[in-house]
């Protein structure tokens, strides 16, 4: 790896480690390989923005393991990720929660693929990314998580049946995704229940302003 790469993935380590600093050694290295990995993926499947991806870690990962900092899921959480794309926010957060499932799901496989082959490159054994509608989906789960993906009515719709009854959490078992912008028409008809939280009041830098992490109980 050329020394320039190196530094840059050194200096975004240590910004990830400021706000996670309870890292293991094992997941400090399975986030350092996602940069090689995603490049490398990202030249044959555009899952990330090619004018992006030397923003991975800011913009994608560390962006993902927001959702961390909204509740730190016991050991043994099940969680679901919706329209994944190529493994965010899944990927991080099950480096983040070793010892929790995530299942991720999108409908297309050419993104699934690499999500798949990413968590077999690092050994991430507690991360299924599997090809599937959110409509598809059976299975029951304390949390959804997403990115983005749809206005939160929608994916209210799709996902409701998908929240399991049995509480294991600090928070009652629902949604969790992350969003950016103006967000007052669709979370108006969730207005007595919704929290929304942005997620400057966790991280200092500027690319975050103006993003959210939304929580709604189901």
């Amino acid at each position: 790896m050329p020394r320039r790469k190196k530094i840059i993935i050194f200096a975004h380590m240590k910004l990830i480690e400021k706000y996670f600093p309870a890292l293991t050694e094992t997941q400090r290295q399975q986030l350092t390989a996602l940069d090689a990995l995603y490049r490398e993926w990202n030249e044959k499947i555009n899952v990330i923005s090619r004018k992006d991806i030397d923003n991975l870690y800011l913009h994608h990962v560390m962006h993902s393991m927001a959702i961390g900092k909204l509740l730190r899921f016991k050991p043994g959480t099940q969680l679901l990720d919706v329209g994944t794309g190529g493994g965010f926010p899944g990927v991080p957060l099950a480096i983040l929660f070793p010892e929790c499932q995530f299942k991720l799901i999108d409908g297309t496989g050419k993104k699934i693929r690499v999500a798949q082959e990413v968590c077999q490159a690092i050994g991430l054994q507690n991360c299924t990314p599997v090809q599937l509608r959110a409509e598809e989906e059976k299975g029951k789960y304390d949390f959804v998580v997403s990115r983005a993906v749809m206005p939160l009515p929608d994916l209210v719709r799709l996902v409701k049946k998908n929240i399991s009854r049995e509480q294991h959490n600090a928070l009652p078992n629902g949604i969790i995704c992350l969003k950016g912008g103006d967000l007052q028409e669709e979370t108006k008809p969730f207005k007595r229940i919704v929290q929304t939280t942005p997620l400057s009041s966790w991280f200092d830098e500027e690319w975050f302003k103006e993003k959210y992490c939304i929580y709604l109980p189901c």
